[in-house]
């Protein structure tokens, strides 16, 4: 099973911005579709972003559509998470994970998605 960190969490206040990571412990990182989720206390883990094996589709919720853009590279085996214009509603705790299977297209589902990180907490205050 792959292992993944991810870093880079905090409190900022609304309008802020943060940079998530998610680095990949092992040699297989360019083989991976890649996904962003956040599950904020009470909901249900969701979607925020999801890159392709080469970096060339993206895609995202539509909640943080123009705000977040993800990003990778594969020569570091890191992933990562740009969030702009944060609101408090992005409150929640940020995990990465890489999708099961052999297509390279982003799926949304969670049960699509193993090897989870721990998360790292993104706290947006008002």
């Amino acid at each position: 099973q792959e292992q993944l960190v991810e870093s880079g969490g905090g409190l900022v206040q609304a309008g802020e911005s943060l940079r998530l990571s998610c680095a990949h412990l092992g040699r297989t990182f360019r083989f991976y579709v890649l996904g962003w989720f956040r599950q904020a206390p009470g909901n249900e883990r969701e979607f925020v972003a999801g890159i392709d094996r080469s970096a060339s589709v993206t895609s995202y919720a539509n909640s943080v559509k123009g705000r977040f853009t993800i990003s990778r590279d594969n020569a570091k085996s890191t992933a990562y998470l740009e969030m702009n214009n944060l609101k408090t509603e992005d409150t929640a705790v940020y995990y990465c994970a890489v999708q099961r299977g052999a297509t390279n297209d982003i799926l949304t589902r969670t049960d699509a998605y193993d090897s989870w990180g721990r998360g790292t907490q993104v706290t947006v205050s008002s």
